[in-house]
């Protein structure tokens, strides 16, 4: 018997695209202050010249990933990124280059946590992680409003699917006694 499970169907927010452009720009920014450091001592100290032309290359790699980074990048993780819940099954699924696909059983979860850093919070959005025996796995920026919903649903329905197990075991020793 084969069960068919519907493609998940709830986006993250597109404020998500906002917040992934701000924290972008803070990595990048680090990096292009490091590399611009490195080229000041470089020009500074009269080092080498092959460890300028280094810099340099360096420089616009940079450049060129910030450019990805803060135009087409967020806008294609937003559209890409799916998730859905019900009584048996959490479903996320997300990438537009390597797509991963990932159905977690009610069964597994062990936790479920929301968090918000300083932009997320600005932006009223959380962070949903649902965290099983092995893995922990994240839900990015939801309203956090619908991220408490949704950590109560599954706290609910996975309470109820390990009471249900339970009761399974219960008569199948009971059955094997």
């Amino acid at each position: 018997m084969i069960l068919e499970i519907p493609e998940p169907k709830k986006k993250i927010s597109k404020k998500a695209i906002n917040v992934w452009r701000i924290t972008d720009f803070i990595q990048n920014l680090i990096g292009l202050l490091i590399i611009g450091a490195l080229i000041f001592s470089y020009h500074h100290f009269n080092w080498v010249t092959w460890i300028g032309i280094t810099l340099y290359v360096f420089l616009g790699i940079i450049f060129i990933i910030m450019v990805y980074e803060l135009t087409i990048r967020p806008v294609l993780l937003q559209k890409t990124w799916r998730y859905d819940i019900d009584e048996h099954y959490i479903q996320l699924k997300h990438g537009f280059i390597n797509r991963h696909s990932l159905i977690i059983p009610m069964s597994r979860v062990e936790y479920v946590n929301t968090n918000q850093g300083p932009i997320l919070r600005y932006y009223d959005l959380s962070v949903l992680t649902i965290g099983t025996i092995t893995s922990a796995n994240k839900i990015p920026a939801i309203p956090t409003s619908e991220a408490q919903e949704i950590r109560e649903l599954i706290v609910h329905l996975a309470e109820l699917d390990k009471d249900s197990s339970l009761k399974d075991e219960l008569i199948e020793q009971e059955l094997g006694d």
